[in-house]
This record gives C-alpha cells, structure tokens and sequence, in this order.
C-alpha cells in the first residue's frame, strides 16, 4: 500500500491554500492562492501567494479584481514575463529594492 505525500506539506503556515495562475490571451491573469499584495505598478505587480512570491512584468498592467477573503487577484495589461522569487537567494529582495533605488 502506497501512502501520498503532499510536496507542499509544511510550506507555508496554517492551512495551504490552492495557488493556479491562469492566463487568457497574453492579456489577462486570474491567480488564486495569493497572500498579499506587495507592491505593483503599470508595470509590475508583486505578490506573495501560497507557493512563494511572484513577479509579473508588462504593459499597462492595471489590477482588474481583488478579493482578499479569497485570495483571488485578476491583472490585465500585456504580460511580459511571470517568475517566482527564491527568498534564500535574496532575488525578492533585489528585485523589489533594486527598483526601488536605480
């Protein structure tokens, strides 16, 4: 008898909640599982979801739905690039900073 083990086990604090990012036509983002909104801008939006933080480069990018309660988050603009931040390389930090001081 095989036992399935949860990978996202003891990732985050509390109780994990389902992270999905869902894209339509370059020009619109759906993304569940978000914590927090750490900063955006016409030209990126930071979040911390579930599995880490996430970085989302564009055009124009305007945020079109929040719900907090539910983690949900909808950006449309024209989405050039999505990446998720490693914390222990210390890339959320360069990122959010960097910008902050060029």
């Amino acid at each position: 008898m095989s036992q399935y083990i949860d990978p996202n086990a003891g990732y985050t604090k509390g109780t994990i909640q389902e992270h999905d990012v869902t894209m339509k036509g370059r020009r619109l983002l759906d993304i569940t599982g978000v914590k927090q909104v750490e900063s955006f801008d016409n030209e990126e939006f930071l979040l911390e979801t579930s599995m880490g933080f996430l970085s989302i480069r564009g055009q124009n990018l305007q945020m079109k739905n929040l719900d907090v309660d539910k983690g949900i988050v909808s950006i449309k603009g024209k989405i050039f690039d999505l990446v998720y931040l490693d914390e222990q390389s210390g890339e959320k930090a360069k990122g959010f900073f960097g910008k902050l001081f060029k």
